[in-house]
């Protein structure tokens, strides 16, 4: 059977647009792509990029204050969101055009439009055509969860809070993720008066330890954190949008930020009607090699929920391009994946936590936890914690966990050990950086805690 395309993906995200390439400009194989929003996807257009530039923009404060103590004679005006933003818009047009001429320069046809899946080798466009392909790839990424509530129209999420035209006064963040925890230091660092509600502890899921420190800091920045609350209705009114909580909270914010997770892009795709299996939540169901239960049809990134991180989707549509098209079978590797939360301080983990790692057998506790030397020198209580978690029979280091400035910069280091296999001897062998905050993870030697 002659199609029209050997591949056509869907959704020009990170992990689309990767397997486009490394499909049409490595493989010779031909490739269209269709984006019904911008190229880019959620990282480049709406999550990480945007963020991280507003996080450097938050740090303002906090650096012009530490700048006074070490003799500078500096002050802080107020922050021109609008002047932020315009710059903000300009940059994500620089890189969204990055983007497509990446694709047009390998060759890959791209299609402005929505695209859905009409059979296990048809796909359908919104102007209402049908193009034939011999595989099809889905990587439409995922989307912001709000509960169903009364008033829920008029909460914004992280999709939206890039787009305000000015900066609340009194913003409710609702929510206890890594993405509800970073915007909730950005806005506070910006000037926002903010409060956040979640049902559970903050940052579940990460080492506990290290979680708890981060909240300590939050608080001690000014966020109000209370835990334990659902919201049960939201009425907007002239003094702005009245809260009711079930614990009987009454409160009225400027705006509320829902940041209560994510779900994948498959719903109206045309998937469950070509015979693809989803899961419960929605996401697409396929093996290691990205492949779906309909063997022409695969799907990478956050639309199969398997580790929502951008490095993630671009792995997985590398390895499907060159397993498909190259001749070059390899599965993507999930493990031992390094990531960082962008709080104030910023949290950068590898592997396991010391309560996951306790579930596997004994190990040892190695913690150092300490006021740095630069903000102590400005006169700032802030802490920062170094943490190994070791196996107690073989001594490879399970788990890396940092809570300090540049936290993303230095677990990346500590990654490429991890995946190597070190152990607890070759940190301790390796000569330290002094002086520095990073060299405790090589002078610990002594752990805190054993089981």
């Amino acid at each position: 059977m002659t199609f029209d395309y050997d591949l056509f993906v869907i959704g020009g995200g990170s992990g689309g647009v990767r397997a486009a390439r490394i499909a049409a400009n490595e493989h010779g194989a031909k490739v269209a792509l269709a984006e019904e929003y911008r190229m880019g996807g959620t990282c480049v257009i709406r999550g990480c990029v945007p963020k991280k530039l507003m996080v450097f923009a938050s740090q303002g404060p906090a650096m012009i204050k530490e700048a006074r103590a070490y003799g500078w004679d500096s002050q802080i005006g107020s922050f021109d969101w609008t002047a932020f933003r315009g710059k903000l818009d300009a940059e994500l047009d620089r890189l969204e055009r990055i983007y497509r001429a990446g694709q047009q320069g390998a060759g890959v046809t791209v299609y402005d439009q929505r695209a859905t899946v009409a059979g296990p080798h048809e796909v359908r466009l919104a102007d209402g055509s049908t193009v034939t392909t011999k595989h099809i790839l889905v990587a439409t990424g995922g989307r912001p969860f709000v509960p169903e509530f009364e008033g829920r129209e008029h909460v914004i999420t992280s999709n939206e809070i890039f787009k305000l035209d000015a900066l609340p006064k009194r913003l409710l963040i609702v929510g206890g993720g890594y993405i509800a925890c970073e915007f909730a230091c950005i806005m506070a660092g910006l000037g926002v008066q903010v409060t956040q509600f979640n049902r559970s502890p903050l940052l579940r899921g990460f080492d506990t330890e290290c979680r708890d420190l981060i909240v300590a800091q939050m608080q001690a920045q000014g966020i109000e954190i209370h835990t334990g609350i659902v919201i049960s209705k939201i009425e907007k009114t002239d003094q702005g949008l009245h809260i009711h909580g079930s614990d009987l909270r009454d409160d009225t914010f400027d705006a509320v930020l829902y940041a209560t997770g994510r779900v994948p892009n498959t719903d109206g795709l045309g998937l469950e009607e070509a015979g693809v299996k989803l899961a419960e939540n929605g996401a697409v169901a396929v093996d290691a090699w990205s492949q779906t239960n309909v063997p022409s049809i695969y799907a990478v990134g956050d639309v199969t929920d398997r580790i929502q991180l951008t490095p993630v989707a671009i792995r997985e549509g590398h390895a499907f391009a060159d397993t498909v098209f190259g001749a070059n079978p390899r599965k993507a590797d999930h493990e031992l994946i390094a990531s960082a939360v962008f709080t104030r301080p910023e949290f950068g983990t590898c592997g396991l936590s010391e309560e996951d790692a306790r579930k596997q057998g004994p190990v040892e506790v190695y913690v150092s936890a300490f006021r740095p030397m630069r903000s102590m020198f400005a006169g700032s209580d802030a802490r920062v914690l170094m943490k190994l978690v070791v196996c107690k029979q073989s001594q490879r280091v399970l788990g890396c966990h940092i809570v300090a400035p540049e936290a993303g910069e230095m677990i990346q280091m500590a990654g490429i050990a991890m995946k190597m296999g070190a152990t607890k001897a070759q940190f301790d062998a390796t000569c330290a950086v002094h002086p520095t905050m990073a060299e405790e993870l090589v002078t610990m030697r002594k752990p805190v805690r054993t089981a």
